[in-house]
Formats: structure tokens, sequence, C-alpha cells
């Protein structure tokens, strides 16, 4: 993630009930921070998930992939940087990093990707059908198309 990056990181503190019987974050809650992070970062170039869904696009995850390089404990803070690898108006691939937000020390890494379909599940086209939000995740990228 070294390219100047557009996406401002989400602050996530880690919750009691979120960690497991060793004391540590279970591993299925990376997965949901990156959801936060997600949203998060795609509010900060006004595409609301809500607005999509109410507009009749839906954006499931058709991959996703979580690699742990480090423990989080209760009370601990992480600051999760989202970064667009590509986006062409139908696919969008996504690259996490989760650090400890006072030791700046890599705790996870994981990639997310996304596609856009319409109520009847077929997949759509964001430059074509939906121009003005393409913008936004346009901009999100930091250039105009990945491909």
């Amino acid at each position: 993630m070294g390219e100047e990056n557009p996406i401002k990181p989400y602050l996530h503190h880690a919750k009691y009930y979120e960690t497991d019987q060793m004391g540590i974050i279970h591993h299925s809650n990376y997965i949901r921070w990156m959801e936060e992070a997600r949203m998060d970062a795609m509010s900060q170039f006004g595409i609301s998930y809500r607005s999509m869904e109410e507009g009749g696009i839906i954006s499931p995850v058709v991959s996703v992939s979580c690699q742990y390089k480090g423990m989080v404990h209760f009370d601990d803070t992480v600051q999760i940087q989202v970064r667009v690898v590509k986006y062409n108006g139908v696919r969008l691939d996504l690259e996490y990093e989760m650090t400890d937000s006072i030791t700046g020390e890599l705790r996870t890494s994981g990639t997310s990707t996304h596609c856009f379909l319409d109520q009847g599940g077929r997949v759509i086209s964001l430059k074509r059908d939906c121009p003005e939000i393409d913008a936004r995740f346009r901009r999100m990228t930091g250039c105009q198309y990945v491909s």
C-alpha cells in the first residue's frame, strides 16, 4: 500500500465480546472489521450502501481472505487502511491493512472482491447504469479506471 491513497484509515476499538477463550480477538471478527472499514471508505466518497440498495443495487462479496500476522487483544485499537486495487464498474477489489494504532505494527492483512448486481441478481456495470455512483467509486481509486 505504498502509493498515495485517497481513503482515510478507519479506527476500530476491540471489544471484550470479540475475544475468544484465549483472550485474543476471534478470527471471524477481522472480516467484520473489513466490512466496517469498507462501508466507512465508501461513505468518505458519498457512497451510501443503503441508498445503493434502495436504488436496486447490491454489492455482494465474491471472495474474501485474511492473513493473521499478530494478535489483537481486548481494548486495543486498530487502524484499518483500505485501498482499492481494482475497479472497473463491474468489479471492486480491495486490500486491507490492520495495524496497531499505537505501535503501527501490522496485525492483519486481507482482501475482498465485490461485484454489482441488480435486484434480479444480474451483474450490472455502474459505469453504464449508474454513472454518478461510478464516478464516486473512481474517486476512491485515486485515478480513473484500474483494469
